[in-house]
């Protein structure tokens, strides 16, 4: 078990051998998702079958927060509702406490993704107003953030996130540093660590290093060739999926340095080329050396629905 806090991810569709394997490999289990509507009330997630295993082996559960409606649908507006509203806010705030009581599990992970810049203060008292009620209880406030390398940076996916006022609002901040390759976009790693460093560099600017906790990628991607924007879709794999179509197709796996990412290429039957990018232990020990080099808190893993052998 390292000495750093590792979190990871789970639907509660995990197979309970792949839960059992991670969980001695785990500080914190993560439920996703919890929803909830424009009243503050919590769209429930049935998650016992992660809570109780983790409880037993002295795992802290928490239960992730996404703007997601009775149908599974995520929507930021709900969001929106919620701030312009503080009676539904405090119901909100209400209902995730009593439903970490009600479930024993041991905090919240806020996960807000894809809201506009007028709501980011209103997203850090929402996350502050919470852990307010929480911490003096024992529970923890954490929240994920989009990968960000300068306080205004454009995009959808970023403007919505204060990172200085989340290193003061939450315990911990969770950087979701991965899915620069990504189903729709052109090949390249999942989690190129000239990129996470950049991350974790301006992060630690704004977030004390101690709150942090850098994203690992469990996964990776299958791109048919040549990539055409905005008609080409990845395949997701599995890192021993990848390993396995590479010995398949008797192609050797190589290894970029700069990114420290494995990959490989191999002609389909059709004739199609293509690129894969993956994690394999030499890849995720070379960012798990980063928690030291940075002073970070620890990892958070997306997702553990599979099971990796990465060094931890």
């Amino acid at each position: 078990m390292p000495d750093y806090i590792v979190n990871g991810y789970a639907y509660p569709s995990i197979t309970p051998g792949t839960l059992q394997w991670w969980l001695p490999r785990l500080t914190w289990l993560s439920s996703f998702s919890y929803g909830f509507i424009g009243d503050g009330e919590l769209v429930n997630l049935q998650d016992y079958n992660l809570i109780e295993p983790a409880r037993a082996a002295g795992v802290k559960t928490l239960m992730v927060l996404t703007p997601m409606d009775e149908n599974g649908m995520f929507n930021d507006n709900i969001a929106i509702e919620v701030f312009n509203n503080p009676a539904a806010e405090e119901n909100l705030i209400n209902n995730i406490e009593r439903n970490i009581k009600d479930k024993g599990m041991n905090g919240v992970d806020f996960d807000f993704e894809y809201l506009d810049a007028d709501y980011a203060d209103d997203y850090v008292q929402l996350v502050a107003r919470t852990r307010e009620r929480l911490s003096p209880q024992g529970y923890l406030t954490t929240v994920a953030l989009a990968p960000k390398t300068s306080v205004d940076q454009p995009g959808l996916l970023y403007q919505g996130h204060d990172y200085a006022g989340m290193g003061q609002a939450a315990d911990y901040c969770l950087l979701m540093t991965y899915e620069w390759g990504y189903t729709y976009g052109p090949p390249m790693p999942v989690s190129p660590i000239n990129n996470v460093r950049r991350v974790i560099e301006f992060g630690i600017t704004q977030i004390p290093a101690e709150k942090i906790l850098m994203g690992m990628s469990n996964y990776g991607y299958d791109w048919a060739l040549p990539f055409v924007e905005g008609e080409s879709r990845a395949e997701k794999l599995t890192n021993y999926q990848a390993e396995a179509r590479a010995a398949y197709y008797g192609v050797p796996i190589q290894y970029d340095e700069e990114a420290q990412a494995p990959f490989f290429t191999y002609t389909a039957p059709d004739g199609t080329e293509h690129i894969v990018w993956f994690e394999n232990e030499q890849s995720w020990t070379a960012r798990l050396a980063l928690v030291e080099e940075y002073g970070l808190a620890g990892v958070s893993i997306w997702n553990i629905m599979n099971i990796f052998y990465g060094g931890i």
